[in-house]
């Protein structure tokens, strides 16, 4: 269950001892670690890139040398586009970039191969796969293996599996939901990754909503909508992720009802993937909401202490970085809602121990994960979370959050309900008003102006700090 940035293959291998180039080619990888030094720092430029060496380079790609996976994953996540920036910069056009992990680092210069000459890297087999991995968009780290199942996914799990094993003949089309950074993309993947590995002549394509529905614009705007038909109405398995997105698009939306019949009525897997049940996307046509419905739909839900425990631990071996029992269990008990957080302030601790950093104390990890924890409090604190801690508190019936009903005992505690949501999250007046079964944004200020005019009372007060209290202990 794990994160979710793109990344090209890694392999591991001895650095091996490329000859010396010449000047052009010394001139153009100086040129890439300038331009990174200016953009990111000296300090970070010497933590990351002072031991990244350019492998080799065609006119296709560049393979860069990296000392450890703790390297490759935080460049992967924090400075792969100014990195390709600084690349296409410098050679004049883009290009795929690769990673190799080497034993030692040197001072040798890169190597410019020739556009025909073979790749540097792993056997023939191996690098065919890795190029239908790249045409399909999926990301090399999220398969079956790295995915770590507990109560909260296993069900989900099974299903993935079953529709890898059988695409197109069962669970179509399959729709993962849940709250954000819990596995979804990482399951979606995975099983587009297994079908692969069993069937790599299968057609699979992984893309957001989002690339979608852009791919679309562009293909309408310079007439390319053929194309564009053809490219996803001819695979054998289509995996979109965060499908919400086209909610209110309904052009996209049109041309998405018709790829989606043609792969259906073609018995090809589709899975999709969002943040919410399909009957739960607002804007969204009744005719998708059925199609996503036909097939199965399951939640992921949020992991326990012992699985967040247990991410860590994966991480850990994947990393193969060592990191103390004690540092582990404050990460797993302080961020528990979000699986692609808990795995980025490990990265980040992975890292500090990766350079040398001073050893590590809670006062150290807690400055360096303030920002991380802060986040992560503040993204726990939902509306439905607040609706279920103050329908407790009153001891009334969470439906009564949203439905209709006005006495008195039910409209001040979600009106209460409101002031915390306006005041704790983020969401817009709108939003609230929505999850509030459906009431307009005037509605909300209303309850929120209504809250702060009887805060004059001290009882009223110690309510509304006891229920602020109760919030915050998540």
């Amino acid at each position: 269950m794990m994160s979710a940035t793109a990344e090209p293959r890694v392999k591991e291998q001895p650095l091996r001892n490329e000859p010396e180039a010449g000047n052009a080619q010394e001139s153009w990888w100086s040129a890439v670690l300038n331009q990174l030094r200016d953009r990111i720092g000296v300090s970070m430029f010497e933590k990351w890139f002072a031991n990244v060496n350019v492998e080799c380079a065609d006119a296709n790609r560049v393979v860069l040398g990296v000392p450890n996976l703790i390297h490759l994953y935080w460049i992967e996540d924090n400075y792969k586009q100014v990195l390709s920036a600084a690349i296409a910069h410098a050679l004049g056009q883009s290009r795929e970039i690769e990673f190799v992990t080497v034993a030692c680092t040197t001072g040798n210069l890169p190597m410019i191969m020739e556009a025909t000459a073979p790749a540097p890297t792993a056997p023939k087999d191996e690098h065919r796969l890795t190029r239908s991995t790249i045409n399909s968009g999926l990301n090399n780290r999220f398969s079956f293996d790295s995915f770590v199942v507990g109560p909260n996914c296993a069900y989900s799990c099974a299903v993935a599996k079953a529709v890898a094993d059988k695409p197109g003949k069962t669970y179509n089309p399959l729709f993962l939901h849940g709250a954000a950074g819990l596995g979804k993309t990482h399951l979606m993947q995975a099983i587009g990754h297994e079908i692969l590995r069993n069937k790599p002549r299968k057609t699979v394509r992984y893309v957001t909503s989002e690339m979608f529905t852009n791919e679309y614009i562009e293909a309408v705007r310079h007439g390319g909508v053929t194309s564009f038909r053809q490219k996803y109405r001819k695979v054998d398995v289509l995996l979109i992720d965060d499908i919400h997105f086209l909610a209110g698009k309904d052009h996209t939306q049109e041309e998405f009802f018709h790829t989606f019949n043609e792969l259906f009525n073609s018995h090809k897997q589709v899975v999709l993937a969002s943040d919410r049940a399909p009957s739960e996307i607002k804007n969204l046509e009744d005719r998708l909401v059925s199609r996503f419905e036909w097939g199965l739909a399951t939640q992921i839900q949020m992991p326990d202490l012992e699985t967040r425990t247990a991410i860590l631990r994966q991480k850990m071996r994947d990393w193969t970085v060592q990191v103390q029992d004690w540092v582990l269990e404050y990460l797993a008990e302080n961020i528990r809602t979000n699986v692609r957080r808990l795995e980025g302030a490990l990265m980040r601790v992975a890292a500090h121990v990766s350079l040398g950093g001073p050893s590590l104390s809670q006062s150290l990890l807690e400055t360096m994960l303030k920002d991380i924890m802060d986040e992560a409090q503040a993204r726990a604190i939902s509306v439905d979370y607040i609706q279920k801690i103050v329908a407790e508190h009153f001891d009334i019936r969470l439906a009564d959050m949203t439905s209709h009903r006005r006495p008195k005992n039910i409209a001040e505690p979600r009106q209460i309900a409101m002031y915390f949501a306006r005041e704790l999250t983020k969401q817009s007046l709108v939003d609230i008003g929505d999850a509030f079964g459906g009431r307009d944004h005037g509605t909300v200020i209303h309850a929120c102006k209504a809250v702060s005019s009887r805060m004059t009372s001290e009882d009223y007060r110690r309510t509304i700090g006891a229920l602020l209290d109760k919030i915050k202990k998540i």
